[in-house]
């Protein structure tokens, strides 16, 4: 009997040990105000759904927007940009007392909240990223992160008066759903990162919004002439960097039409230096196939015949010996009215030169500076908006 009574208090004092232990350990713990603490509190919640209130609709706000361009693509009319989105919303079961938590922000996993989704409409390809993998948490039940939105968008840029081409490009934002219980947005600022990028430059980015719920950035692009332009006075390098040129649209290049030209120019330039090459050596424009020689029984083709059938024979006679003398100065004197009418013939061909020169350079200039008053004056008229 002593034994068991000793076995009994002894359970009941570890009993009482446990009780104490974990009565203890539970006060410590719901009195537990790190800021720790209460990150876990929140993320206990669950709360990966959207807020719902009675009006079933969640408000939005994207306090700022950094704009890049990545790229102008525009052999495949394509923009390739990146945003960065500061969003904000509110979601009342996140509110905390600060009374008992004194602190007024704390950093939660992205990946434990509910987060809004934004999206590119008019991207042909688009992705939506989280900036950070935490974001900032506010007593009022307050949330701001960081969005990164990549996309490559169609636009129709109006190249007419490349290389002196400027147009603006829209890069349509939405949420995912504006109807029912969908969410309201709301844009503040929008600001370029970085607009320089390959022959295009970005001029700047203006936030538009023909609705309600729809908002746009209209990008203004303008490209750099220096290089196209030196192309352009180079026509031989146009020619052989064809494959280079942008591509079409409903206002597509000019200069697309002064590569033909430019081809035509050559074709012609080349058959008018073939037949300057004929007049000069046959004297006339007009020619046949074969090329005309002296006429059978002329004296200068008899004069060369003979020469030529006696040129190998030393004539000793003195009779003969005028003769000779006579068919000589015969040959020299054909000799010398073929260089006469040679001379002619490249006169007259200089003179053709000369007047297809002055053709050229006339029309040439007269080309480039039309060409050139196209290219910055006339305007092409794009309608970009017209996926809405």
């Amino acid at each position: 009997m002593p034994m068991s009574l000793t076995i009994r208090c002894s359970l009941w004092r570890a009993m009482l040990l446990w009780t104490l232990l974990t009565v203890g350990g539970s006060y410590a713990e719901t009195n537990c105000t790190t800021r720790r603490c209460l990150a876990d509190m929140l993320v206990n919640k669950k709360l990966i759904t959207q807020p719902q209130r009675d009006n079933c609709t969640q408000f939005i706000y994207v306090s700022s927007i950094e704009y890049q361009t990545i790229k102008v693509d525009t052999k495949n009319l394509r923009l390739n940009c990146r945003l960065q989105a500061i969003v904000e919303w509110t979601d009342d079961d996140l509110y905390w007392d600060q009374s008992i938590y004194a602190y007024d922000e704390v950093i939660l996993p992205v990946n434990k909240v509910w987060t809004p989704e934004i999206h590119i409409a008019n991207g042909i390809s688009a992705s939506t990223q989280n900036g950070f993998r935490d974001l900032l948490a506010f007593s009022n039940g307050t949330l701001r992160h960081r969005l990164v939105m990549t996309a490559s968008i169609n636009c129709e840029f109006n190249l007419f008066n490349y290389p002196f081409a400027e147009d603006e490009c829209p890069v349509a934002i939405q949420a995912w759903s504006t109807q029912g219980c969908g969410t309201h947005m709301e844009i503040g600022t929008v600001t370029v990162f970085d607009g320089s990028h390959g022959d295009w430059e970005t001029l700047g980015a203006y936030l538009h919004s023909p609705s309600y719920d729809r908002y746009f950035i209209s990008v203004v692009l303008k490209i750099r002439q220096q290089n196209p332009f030196i192309t352009l006075l180079l026509p031989s390098i146009l020619l052989i960097l064809a494959d280079m040129l942008p591509g079409d649209s409903e206002c597509s290049p000019v200069i697309k039409n002064h590569f033909c030209v430019c081809l035509v120019m050559l074709v012609i330039s080349m058959l008018v230096s073939m037949v300057l090459t004929r007049v000069a050596r046959d004297g006339g424009i007009i020619f046949c196939c074969c090329r005309r020689g002296p006429e059978p029984g002329s004296n200068q083709d008899k004069a060369g015949q003979e020469v030529k059938a006696d040129i190998s024979v030393i004539q000793l006679n003195d009779s003969e010996d005028n003769q000779m003398l006579k068919k000589v100065v015969d040959f020299l004197e054909a000799m010398k009215a073929k260089e006469l009418e040679t001379g002619k013939n490249e006169i007259y061909a200089d003179k053709i030169d000369k007047a297809f020169f002055w053709f050229y350079f006339i029309l040439g200039a007269l080309y480039f500076c039309a060409m050139i008053t196209v290219m910055v004056k006339y305007n092409c008229q794009v309608n970009h908006l017209d996926f809405w």
